[in-house]
């Protein structure tokens, strides 16, 4: 969703901007009201053409 490499989105929950939850198998969730807030707040990418 966010176009980013996923260790991108593991420093943006560490520095804040998102809320993760750990599973007992490791994985990290977000909750998706925080991850569209924050898309909301990223400028879509363009084509031209």
């Amino acid at each position: 969703m966010f176009r980013v490499d996923p260790k991108t989105v593991t420093r943006w929950a560490k520095a804040g901007k998102l809320t993760s939850i750990r599973t007992l198998g490791g994985h990290r969730r977000y909750r998706e009201s925080e991850v569209r807030a924050l898309l909301a707040g990223i400028p879509q990418q363009r084509t031209d053409g």
